[in-house]
């Protein structure tokens, strides 16, 4: 590029940056405002750590007689543990927050259609996000310790540690929150014609065995918890599939 090039360029990259800096400071106030909820949540739930722990814990105690407390074996693991479990509330309770912020920065250049399909995207997420994290917890989380303490007996005495056990949980709740979209995907796929319900159909096995994969990478390889996600996931899978073909008005692809 020669000195003459540069000199032309200069004045236009000028403009641009004229032109996005208004936009890149208002991103930088929203991101500000999202990030201030998050610490703000947070020590909130840092002040009821112990609390919120007593609730994820209480599943545990219920499923072994012989578990009455957990243990942990470096002084700052509770500390840390409390920290990880305060921040993990802090931003699940900053979502709507941080989905308002998004709303308003992004909001004002969208059409009439995208603001609307966007408010229904949002909605149908946070539900099934939150219906699946409820569903493991108050479902699938007992089953699982229950089978795992099967194994405690007079002669093994089961010494859970907090910091592990804590993680765990957040773990399995955050897999089935995440999990429960596949019906949703799968319709709004259809919606944006990317692919039908027949593909889906004509390709169930290789999602199952997908399914099987991914709920063992979730669940880190433990084969309770891997079966115990799977068999919820082929279910939505198949949901997926009806309300697929169902929304998408195409009533021949329906079973």
């Amino acid at each position: 590029m020669t000195g003459y090039d540069l000199q032309k360029s200069i004045p236009v990259l000028e403009r641009s940056l004229a032109f996005f800096r208004p936009h890149h400071l208002e991103l930088r106030q929203r991101l500000i405002k999202v990030f201030a909820s998050i610490i703000c949540c947070t020590v909130v739930a840092y002040i009821f750590a112990e609390q919120i722990a007593g609730i994820f814990i209480a599943p545990l105690f219920a499923a072994s007689p012989l578990v009455y407390k957990l243990v942990y074996t470096n002084l700052p693991e509770a500390f840390i543990a409390y920290i990880k479990l305060a921040l993990l509330v802090g931003i699940i309770c900053s979502m709507p927050v941080a989905l308002y912020q998004i709303w308003i920065f992004i909001g004002p250049g969208l059409r009439k259609n995208e603001k609307k399909l966007a408010v229904t995207i949002v909605f149908w997420a946070t539900i099934l996000f939150t219906g699946g994290a409820c569903f493991a917890f108050f479902a699938v989380l007992p089953q699982m310790l229950s089978y795992f303490m099967s194994y405690a007996s007079d002669g093994l005495e089961p010494l859970p540690k907090l910091a592990k056990y804590l993680t765990f949980v957040a773990r399995t709740l955050l897999a089935f929150g995440i999990s429960f979209q596949i019906p949703f995907l799968m319709v709004m796929a259809g919606k944006a014609n990317f692919v039908r319900a027949a593909y889906f159909r004509s390709k169930r096995m290789y999602f199952y065995i997908a399914i099987i994969m991914l709920s063992f990478l979730l669940t880190a390889g433990d084969l309770m918890a891997t079966a115990l996600l799977a068999f919820p996931l082929f279910l939505l899978y198949e949901a997926g599939i009806f309300l697929s073909a169902f929304f998408n008005r195409a009533p021949a692809d329906v079973k």
